[in-house]
């Protein structure tokens, strides 16, 4: 793909000048918050988790969900992902784009799990919109090297996210339907990154 110089430098001093994380570091804040919250009072979790049969009489929980997490193992993990993969979409398009994937993925993927999940589960967490962040940047920087917690060598972003997602299907307790749809409308949202030709591809 041919690009112009003066379009090839800009992209680069977006993709390497400091940039402001209040937002991100704002979001993992907040997650932390509930989480607290939980371990103090644990009927939280079920006023604000998402079940599929209660969503009438609870229309927060579609977004509320997204920041409730179920044990320590599993906040971190998230809060983990969302800060390495939040802060490139941030450095990449900007605080905008990256809270607009962040939102509109776990609100997919909680779609999704809405519909497919037994409807009288109840589904937590931010995997969904982290799922989202994760498929925009496999279309935006497939090749970039990276790692997984338990495997000790690199390999390609794409590589990883699909690794990731196809774990989902294979133990139980893990929503996948959230990861799956979060990581569809990542896929949407990498697309339209990529044609708009709005980052710098390493």
């Amino acid at each position: 793909m041919n690009q112009k110089p003066d379009l090839i430098y800009n992209s680069r001093m977006r993709a390497y000048r400091p940039v402001n994380l209040n937002v991100l570091w704002f979001l993992i804040a907040l997650n932390v918050l509930i989480f607290v919250m939980t371990l103090v009072r644990p009927e939280i979790i079920y006023f604000l988790g998402l079940t599929p049969a209660l969503l009438p009489k609870q229309p927060w929980t579609i977004i509320a969900s997204m920041f409730v997490h179920g044990g320590f193992a599993h906040i971190l993990f998230n809060m983990i992902s969302l800060y390495f993969l939040g802060s490139f979409v941030i450095r990449a398009t900007g605080e905008r784009t990256f809270l607009a994937v962040f939102f509109l993925g776990g609100l997919a993927g909680n779609i999704l799990f809405a519909l497919l999940a037994n409807p009288f589960s109840t589904g937590i967490g931010a995997s969904g919109a982290v799922f989202a962040l994760a498929g925009a940047l496999a279309i935006i920087v497939p090749r970039v090297p990276v790692f997984i917690f338990f495997i000790p060598i690199p390999m390609p972003l794409w590589i990883a996210v699909i690794i990731l997602l196809l774990l989902s299907f294979l133990f139980s307790g893990i929503a996948w339907q959230a990861h799956l749809g979060g990581f569809l409308l990542g896929l949407v949202a990498g697309l339209i990154f990529k044609r708009r030709r709005r980052m710098y591809y390493f």
